[in-house]
C-alpha cells in the first residue's frame, strides 16, 4: 500500500506569481483607465479580450477579464474576476467561468473534481494569459494623439 503525499500549497511561488500578475495587470490597465479592450489573433480567428474594474477602493480593486470572439468549439468564453491588493502588490483570482471562491487546497477527488492546487494553476493560467495578452494583443479602436479635429474642418 503506497500513501499519498498530502499537497502543501508553495506560498513563495503564489506570492511570486500575485506579485508578477498585478504588475503584468498594471501594464494593460494602466492607472486612471477603468476599462480597456484589445484585439487577440487576425481575420476569423480574431478575439477581443476586455478588461474593466467592477469596483474600486483605496486598498483594492476588482477587476473583470473577459475573451468573447473566436474560440474553438470546445472552449467555452473566457472570463476572470480578480481582485488587486494595491498595499500589498499583488492580484490573485476570485472567480472563472462560473466558479468562485476557491480554497488553497481541495482533497483528492472531490464532488467539484478540482485539482489539489485548483487556486495555484488559476493563477498560473492568468500570468500565461496576460503574458499572452502583452505580447500579441493590439488596441481595439486607433489611437488619436493631439487634439481632435470637429467633423469637417481640416
Amino acid at each position: 500500500m503506497t500513501l499519498r503525499r498530502r499537497y502543501v500549497p508553495d506560498l513563495q511561488e503564489m506570492a511570486a506569481l500575485c506579485d508578477a500578475n498585478y504588475l503584468r495587470l498594471l501594464k494593460l490597465l494602466p492607472e486612471g483607465q477603468s476599462e480597456r479592450e484589445f484585439l487577440l489573433g487576425d481575420g476569423e480567428q480574431q478575439a477581443s479580450v476586455r478588461l474593466y474594474i467592477e469596483e474600486d477602493h483605496r486598498y483594492t480593486t476588482m477587476l473583470r477579464i473577459e475573451q468573447q470572439g473566436y474560440s474553438p468549439a470546445w472552449l467555452q468564453p473566457q472570463a476572470m474576476q480578480v481582485r488587486l491588493y494595491h498595499d500589498a502588490d499583488m492580484a490573485e483570482v476570485l472567480s472563472y467561468q462560473q466558479s468562485q471562491r476557491f480554497h488553497g487546497r481541495y482533497p483528492y477527488p472531490n464532488p467539484a473534481m478540482r485539482l489539489p492546487d485548483e487556486k495555484l494553476q488559476l493563477n498560473r493560467f492568468l500570468a500565461e494569459w496576460l503574458t499572452h495578452c502583452l505580447q500579441h494583443g493590439r488596441a481595439a479602436s486607433p489611437l488619436v494623439f493631439g487634439r481632435e479635429q470637429p467633423a469637417g474642418n481640416p
